[in-house]
Parts: structure tokens; sequence; C-alpha cells
């Protein structure tokens, strides 16, 4: 017997989100850190719209916008003046509640996520070490090394390595993790400033050889700066401080530096894992992609990682579904790993490219051309898509089926605002809450719907049509058979609950009753079964 569901090794932001939504799920878990507390200084600046969605669900996002910075726009700055900028503040209208570039650090970032653990009972166990492990076909057996120096073994059903960049869990597995280090050395500063750049806003720098990243944080001329360290063979041997590499900040762009608060050199990497699981095992985060900061879609990477697993998991170790879906997690995620690595590499090595050509690009095109193409909607639509992650979908994956009107099996559900059964305006993601399997219908939903859904516990949820629900893809009286994340699992126009049922037969989804048991047709009545099971929101 495992002595926890789920060991997670390692207390970053991918460990701790697969944490908190393992423990909304019920499942038990033991989550240790080899560091003595949260990070104090990190690279992680930028919370994408679709984390935002996935912490909404847990209860999570009010308190991240709350605590961070909705950015207006981005300037770019070149020869030490600025030379355009692109609005950011609604770029995402009318396509998710989160429709605007938000910063937000990683260090607090992970402050907040310990709080809610430890407000639902879960604590860190830092200063806690793994040593070795090995896995069987009933579950993995650790061995952990405790802040006194002494050794104990651990039994889970499944590990989860979330252990960054260097993982532990990874080398013991054997995978190989491809991809190779950018030259060159690159730094992170925590500041406060004045100047035309402590604007609440996003400043770029482009210079002849290098750029400069200003990200506003919360709290007056607080500022996160992002540049490449210029080569000096009398630097190369000592530690670097501030002073080494913030005179061009305050030249160029007219910063006065009052204070720093920290200071911290990097190298840049592009990787992404062989395999992301193995058995019981499984890679999730740095551990299993590290690419490029462009675009800042790391850390919300590795979030999205843990959400994947976690309703996975919890379904697993329930019953509600058979080691298959265990297999869906890495096909899912590596190959968005993958493209994201290429494509932030692409990005980044025009970014930080030398030579004559790539000067023009940074110094001349980029401000020339940005500004009339962000006033296509299209393209706003288009980046707001991409940087947010909101496109991010499963098309390809075994659990996804069918395609009702533009909506695929796979994608995420198109964020639509409703009419709530108190007629206030409310959206569709309202329902999320509820991290279980659901099915939504705009329109109509057919009589054997009804009756479907309730024998096998399964919510409803119906939507009153309108002609703009069209133009977000979704298709009248059509069936939409939504996953705990949040993403299609089926879409069928139809409507037909025969659909639904084959969907679920095929994939080994049952659903646990009330009292936690798994519905099946030999437990109960379909008449029991309905009176005791059946949670449905009809929205009039």
């Amino acid at each position: 017997m495992a002595d926890n569901d789920v060991l997670i090794v390692g207390a970053g932001p991918t460990g701790l989100v697969l944490a908190l939504w393992l423990t909304r799920l019920g499942v038990q878990l033991r989550i240790i850190d080899k560091t003595a507390g949260p990070g104090t200084t990190s690279r992680a600046v930028a919370v994408q719209a679709r984390t935002l969605e996935l912490y909404r669900q847990v209860g999570l996002a009010e308190a991240v916008v709350e605590a961070g910075v909705k950015v207006a726009g981005v300037n770019f700055w070149a020869r030490g003046a600025k030379a355009a900028r692109v609005p950011l503040g609604r770029l995402g209208e009318g396509l998710s509640p989160f429709p605007y570039a938000l910063t937000y650090p990683q260090d607090a970032h992970e402050r907040l996520l310990v709080e809610r653990l430890n407000a639902l009972g879960v604590s860190v166990e830092r200063q806690t070490e793994l040593l070795r492990f090995d896995q069987g076909p009933e579950g993995v057996r650790a061995v952990l090394r405790g802040p006194d120096g002494s050794e104990e073994a651990c039994e889970a059903a499944y590990l989860a390595g979330c252990d960054g960049a260097h993982s532990t869990v990874r080398e013991a597995l054997g995978t190989g993790f491809p991809g190779g280090t950018y030259s060159g050395l690159f730094y992170v500063a925590d500041v406060v400033c004045a100047g035309p750049a402590a604007d609440g806003e996003i400043h770029v720098d482009f210079e002849e050889a290098d750029f400069l990243a200003v990200f506003p944080l919360k709290g007056q001329g607080r500022l996160r700066l992002v540049g490449p360290v210029q080569w000096d063979a009398e630097r190369e041997h000592r530690e670097l401080t501030f002073q080494d590499v913030g005179e061009r900040a305050i030249r160029n762009l007219g910063l006065t530096v009052s204070k720093v608060n920290w200071f911290s050199t990097y190298r840049v990497h592009h990787r992404v894992a062989a395999r992301f699981r193995e058995g019981r095992v499984f890679l999730l985060g740095d551990a299993a992609h590290v690419h490029s900061p462009v675009g800042g879609q790391g850390m919300n990477t590795g979030i999205g990682d843990a959400v994947n697993l976690a309703w996975k998991l919890a379904a697993a170790r329930k019953g509600e579904a058979g080691e298959d879906l265990l297999a869906t997690y890495e096909a899912e995620r590596i190959g968005f790993a993958r493209r994201l690595v290429a494509t932030t590499d692409r990005i980044f090595t025009v970014v930080t490219k030398q030579g004559s050509l790539a000067r023009w690009v940074r110094t001349r095109l980029v401000p020339w051309i940005a500004p009339p193409l962000f006033r296509l909607t299209p393209m706003r639509r288009w980046l707001f898509r991409t940087v947010s992650q909101i496109g991010v979908h499963y098309r390809k994956s075994l659990l996804s089926a069918g395609a009702g009107g533009g909506v695929h099996g796979g994608d995420r559900l198109p964020w639509v605002a409703v009419s709530g059964r108190d007629g206030k305006a409310t959206d569709n993601f309202e329902t999320l809450g509820s991290l279980r399997w659901q099915v939504h219908c705009y329109g109509e939903a057919a009589a054997d719907v009804h009756a479907a859904c309730a024998a096998k516990g399964l919510a409803l949820h119906s939507f009153p049509w309108r002609p703009s629900l069209g133009r977000s893809g979704l298709r009248r009286n059509a069936v939409y058979l939504i996953r705990p994340d949040g993403y299609v699992g089926l879409a069928d126009p139809t409507g037909r609950a025969a659909v639904i049922e084959q969907y679920l037969e095929n994939n080994k989804i049952r659903f646990a009753d009330h009292a936690g048991q798994v519905a099946a047709g030999d437990r109960q009545s379909p008449v029991a079964a309905r009176a005791s099971q059946v949670r449905q929101t009809c929205h009039r």
C-alpha cells in the first residue's frame, strides 16, 4: 500500500500548482523541496490568461490579478529614444475573462501558492531531498533525506518530478534532455527606479548587439530588468553586481535607480526531455522543458503541465478512468513543449543576434512595423491567442473527438458571456469550478442527453442560444463534453446521447456519485442514479 497517492518532488510553481489541484480533487499527496524556503529571486514575471483561467477554477485568479500589474502597453526604444508603442490593455477582448497582459513575479507567486496550500492543510516539507527511487507495478518506493540528514523510505502510487532543469528525477529515469545552451550570460534585477520607463508599462530597448527589457511590478517605481551581460575579460573571474551592467539602463532609458532589491545572472537553455513519463513517474515544468524567456512562457507552461496531469492522476486513483488516461499526459504536453522551444529559439536568436541585418531588424523594422500591425484586429487576436496560451489545443490526442461548429475535440472551451439563473451577466467558465467532467449545450439539449447525464451523474449545463455564440465557433444545439481542465473532450454537432456514451465507454471514463463511489449500471438502477447523482444547471 502506498503511503500517499502522489509524491511531488519540487515546490516551485509547477509542483505547488500540481499539489493545489490534487488537493482540491481529494488526492493524498506529499510535496518535498530541498530548499529552505520559497525563492526570493526569480526570472519569471508574466502570468498568461490561460493560467489565470485555470487559477479561476480553484479560486486563485482574483488574488493573483490583485497582486499583479495589468500592463497597458509595450514600448520599443532605440538609440536612447522611444520609437514606438503597442497598446496591450484589452488585447484579448472577447476571447478570455482575462484579456490583458499581467506581471506578477515568481517569488511572490510561490508564496501565494504556499499560503493557499497551507490553508488546505498541506505543507511543503523543506530541506528534504530525493536520493533515489524505484518503481513497480503497484507504486513507487523513494528514499528521502530530511533536514537532519536522516534517511527514510516513502511509498506512493505515483511520483511527479517538478524539480527543475537539474532534475534528480529526470536523471534517475535516464531520459535524455536534448537541446543546448545559448552563448552569453544574462542578468535579471529587481530595482526601484524613477524615469520615463517607470510608468507601469513594458519597455524594450534594442541596441546594436543586445537588448534590455523592463517589466513593471507592484509598488511605486518597482521594476524587473532583464538583459545580456557584455563580455569583459576583467569580469570573467569575479562575481558581477548591478553596477557592472546597470549603466545602460540609466543611460538609454533615463532611469534613476534608488535601490537594488536583488540581482542575479544566468544562462539560457533550450531543451526538451525525450520522455515526460516512464511508468508511474512523470516529468513536469523545467524538469521536462526549458527555453528562452521570450514571451513569458516558461512558468505558465509548467503550470499547464501540472493541471493537465492533476485531474488525470485523480481520476486514475479514484477508479474513474483506466491507466490509459495517464498516457495522454505526455502525448498532449510534449508536442506543445517542442513547438514552444522551437518558436522561442527562433525569436531569441533574432533578438540577440549580432550583425548589420539583425541590428536593422531590431532598431528599425520592429518599431516601424509593430504599431500598424497591432491596429489590425486579426493580428491582435492571433498574438493574444499565441502568447496567452488560450490557443493551445490537443486535437490529436486520443481523448479528443468530433467537431461542433468551429470547436473541435481538444480545443480549449471558447469563453462566452451568458445570462445566469438570476438574470445577471456571467460566463460559461463559471461552471468549471467543479473540476469535473460536464456537458455544455448552447441552445436546447435533447431529452436523451438529459436522461443520459442524469443516469451517469454527469452535470449538464444548458445556455440560451444567441447568434453571437456562433462567432465563437459554437454550434446551436450541439453538445460539448468538457474535461476537468476546461478543454473539450468531445464535440458532437448532432447533440445525441449515444455519442456521449460511446465516447465515455471508449475512453473508460466513469463518474463518482455523491458518496464517492463509482457510478456503474450494476450498482444501482437508472432511477436511483437519477435521484442521487444528477446535478443539472439550466441557465434561462
